[in-house]
């Protein structure tokens, strides 16, 4: 059984910096999509970064660009999602989700953060920025 382990929330104030941590296990394959994700209270579930593990291609959604940074550790099955400058409207529970299938197409992986097709979700970790 795959599961997915979040860590790394908390509260944080806006201009601040947090990593995330998401942990797999049970997955037996060696390649996979991996995704973070962030629902906010009221709002729509949003996709923000999407890896391939078999090369560590990444893919960000536009609202995250250049403030968030997706890394992996292979060794221990662990992804970061590194978020700096933070602003109050970054305020949501974030969960990584997996998907075992992969493409050597970067539409496949914005498509995932779109449509949030995964098929395997963690509990998430919630962020709070204060202002």
């Amino acid at each position: 059984e795959v599961q997915l382990v979040e860590s790394g929330g908390g509260v944080v104030q806006a201009g601040g910096s947090l990593r995330l941590s998401c942990t797999i296990s049970g997955f037996g394959g060696d390649d996979f999509a991996i995704a973070w994700f962030r629902q906010a209270l009221g709002k729509q579930r949003e996709g923000l970064a999407c890896m391939r593990k078999k090369d560590g291609s990444t893919y960000y959604s536009d609202s995250v660009t250049g403030r968030f940074t997706m890394s992996i550790n292979d060794a221990k099955n662990t992804v970061f999602l590194e978020m700096i400058s933070l602003k109050p409207e970054d305020t949501a529970v974030y969960s990584c989700a997996l998907h075992p299938e992969t493409y050597n197409s970067g539409s496949f992986y914005r498509g995932l953060l779109l449509y949030g097709r995964m098929e395997n979700w963690g509990k998430g970790t919630l962020v709070t920025v204060s202002s």
